[in-house]
């Protein structure tokens, strides 16, 4: 007889930490990219003094 035998609970236990873990890592890949969006984009007033009074 196997004293380490797995109930239920573990596996439905198993299955939220694995599920939250996906929902973690898309929300870290989101900001991360939204992040570097972010930082690509260029920004609306990048001209000198000089040119802008043309």
């Amino acid at each position: 007889m196997d004293i380490r035998a797995e109930h239920e609970i573990h596996q439905r236990r198993l299955s939220r930490n694995v599920g939250l873990g996906l929902v973690l890592v898309g929300f870290v890949a989101l900001v991360y990219f939204l992040t570097i969006a972010k930082v690509n984009s260029p920004a609306p007033n990048t001209l000198p003094a000089a040119e802008q009074s043309q």
